[in-house]
């Protein structure tokens, strides 16, 4: 019996040290228990609704240029999807930052030329295992509009469309420090679209 139990406490041992150090598939030099997902990455279309894509204006009839935004929600998962010891919040992951970075279905994507210049930023998310987290980010700077290729659309109405895709990768770690990945995409449809200004009031 003695036999028994300690052989079971050895195999518990084991499995928990065996799912701490399991490698993250999403990031090939994670060594973390857990692993960060991207649910989905949504912008919102001209008029300001929701939805799978953005319709990006690249300047506004007051001439005033804006950034654009875009929404994630990210989850947070155990490799193990049973695990034996459960959670804890050593699973919980913090992403700090993200890159973004644009392509075109034609293969033309130079920076500057074709598509505008990749960019990182910074954030502070905790996803606790087994849950999601939305966050907000800069999709679009405001800085890509006053340079090439955006820049060009200015004068050539809504009826000219630059469409792009978007890869958003967000990089973070658990509380341990291992580091964790995870990538998300948007399509995005450049134009000087048009806008209605505020009214002043009467």
């Amino acid at each position: 019996m003695n036999t028994m139990k300690k052989s079971l406490r050895i195999a518990v041992i084991l499995s928990a040290f065996l799912a701490l150090y399991s490698c993250n598939p999403i990031e090939d030099d994670s060594r973390s228990a857990s692993m960060l997902l991207v649910d989905n990455v949504l912008g919102t279309d001209a008029e300001g609704k929701s939805g799978n894509y953005l319709q990006s204006d690249v300047v506004l009839s007051s001439g005033t240029i804006k950034a654009d935004t875009a929404t994630a929600t990210l989850r947070a998962e155990t490799l193990d999807p049973d695990p034996l010891l459960g959670t804890s919040p050593y699973n919980d992951l913090v992403v700090t930052r993200y890159l973004v970075s644009y392509t075109r279905t034609d293969g033309r994507n130079v920076p500057g030329v074709d598509v505008p210049y990749p960019f990182e930023g910074s954030m502070s998310t905790v996803v606790k295992a087994g849950s999601t987290a939305s966050v907000s980010f800069i999709i679009v700077r405001e800085v890509a509009k006053l340079e090439p290729p955006l820049l060009r659309l200015v004068d050539l109405g809504a009826e000219v469309v630059l469409a792009c895709t978007a890869k958003v990768e967000f990089y973070g770690h658990d509380t341990t420090n291992r580091t964790v990945k995870a990538t998300g995409y948007l399509t995005i449809y450049f134009a000087n679209y048009a806008d209605e200004e505020a009214q002043p009031p009467t």
